[in-house]
């Protein structure tokens, strides 16, 4: 299997083409609502649509000397409109068009963001349904435990890739907010109609309360869901990169032709791309850190977000955009070996029914002290000698006097120990 999820560019949205594109586009639709409101005239705004663009290299130009890129870019929009440009901006501040910009820019990402999470589902679901019967042992702080099977696994991350997806819906929606509403939020130069207006064009929400700025708790949380995102998937990588260990090896990572793995050691074959999601998921963790500290503004704004966010916030829709492409191919083309699952299952020689022969013996009576006091002394011995588990209790006069062979049989039946897979499928939406 090979993954059907192609990147989409998610560093164009993140251009300054694209930024100052939005940016127009919004200064545009202001002028638009402001001669609804018979503030501009209506031909000024026609020519103003028809003349208006921009150039990125002279607006970078133009901010080296007046180090203000909002003006550097009227000032370059101004080149193409001519006099007309003296109706662009009216009664709006810089924030205006920087904060509704960067949620239409969030929005977009987040779009793709989800895009690419339905394509990751798609995978494991296919995986899932493949693996659904293969028995594996199931492990506790790193310890055999009771039988479970890969597709469980699989299951399990699909169903958290779908409340992620849930999640970043919501977090979209949160910050899918714009403002048009002057210097402190109070619409003293503009009418509240004009936000109205602009934001309905750009499929955004008008902010009901401003001040300077669109709150950042609603930035924090697009940037706190990139980041429970980015720890799902370090999750899987995680699980994938023990399954990979050499004394394990029930899954590993696939391994290209001519593809090597230490300049040293011609054998390796290393979980590379697992470990750079662990390593990735970090810097989403960083990045949301500070997203949180934005939060807190003097009075009705400072800037000392703008900086902070220029950064985290771009490079966390590129950075989970990758990541998350990288686990589409992961989990597409995994390489499992159920043979080796059943091999490392037998490893603890039937200890994995303990809990059933446990739960047998009480269910005939015993108390559940005598019971676990037997069980867990031949489970003993066979860690000590690997002497088989069913061996031990067959031997065991407690054990036979209250179990026969047939009852003890059926408790090693591994068919037993997954009995109920279906069920859980079915309650995931994978049946």
């Amino acid at each position: 299997m090979i993954s059907r999820y192609t990147r989409p560019e998610m560093g164009a949205i993140w251009s300054e083409k694209n930024k100052f594109s939005v940016w127009l586009e919004i200064e545009i639709l202001a002028c638009e609502a402001q001669a609804e409101l018979g503030v501009i005239p209506k031909d000024a705004v026609a020519g103003i649509r028809k003349k208006a663009a921009f150039d990125v290299d002279r607006i970078l130009e133009i901010e080296e000397e007046v180090k203000h890129d909002v003006i550097a870019f009227l000032t370059n929009v101004a080149e193409y409109v001519g006099p007309e440009s003296r109706f662009i901006h009216l009664g709006m501040t810089s924030s205006d068009v920087l904060d509704t910009a960067l949620a239409v820019q969030m929005k977009q990402s987040g779009e793709l963001l989800v895009k690419g999470l339905h394509s990751l589902s798609d995978i494991l679901r296919q995986q899932a349904r493949k693996y659904k019967s293969t028995i594996m042992v199931g492990r506790t702080h790193g310890i055999h435990a009771e039988p479970t099977t890969f597709g469980l696994k699989l299951a399990l991350w699909y169903e958290e890739n779908k409340r992620n997806i849930d999640r970043l819906m919501r977090a979209i929606d949160t910050v899918a907010t714009g403002k048009i509403s002057g210097a402190v939020g109070t619409y003293e130069h503009l009418d509240p109609s004009v936000e109205e207006y602009v934001c309905g064009k750009l499929g955004l929400k008008p902010e009901p309360v401003s001040t300077q700025v669109v709150q950042r708790d609603r930035h924090a949380e697009f940037m706190s869901t990139i980041a429970g995102i980015g720890a799902s998937l370090e999750k899987i990588a995680t699980e994938i990169r023990h399954l990979q260990k050499t004394e394990v090896l029930e899954a590993e990572e696939y391994f290209a032709k001519g593809q090597k793995g230490s300049s040293a050691m011609p054998h390796k074959r290393n979980p590379i791309i697992s470990e750079r999601l662990a390593g990735l998921a970090r810097v989403l963790r960083g990045n949301a850190t500070a997203a949180l500290e934005n939060v807190a503004l003097w009075h009705e704004r400072d800037i000392s977000h703008s900086s902070v966010e220029r950064i985290v916030i771009p490079d966390s829709c590129i950075l989970l955009d990758y990541m998350i492409a990288k686990a589409n191919d992961l989990i597409a083309n995994l390489l499992v070996y159920p043979e080796r699952m059943m091999e490392n299952l037998n490893r603890t020689n039937g200890l994995i029914a303990s809990q059933s022969v446990l739960l047998a013996l009480t269910n005939k009576g015993m108390k559940r002290e005598d019971a676990y006091r037997i069980v867990q002394r031949n489970a003993m011995k066979t860690w000590e000698n690997g002497t088989p588990f069913r061996d031990m209790l067959g031997t065991d006069a407690e054990v036979t006097g209250i179990l026969n062979d047939d009852e003890l049989n059926s408790l090693f039946d591994l068919k037993r120990s997954i009995r109920h897979v279906d069920t859980i499928f079915k309650r995931v939406g994978l049946e």
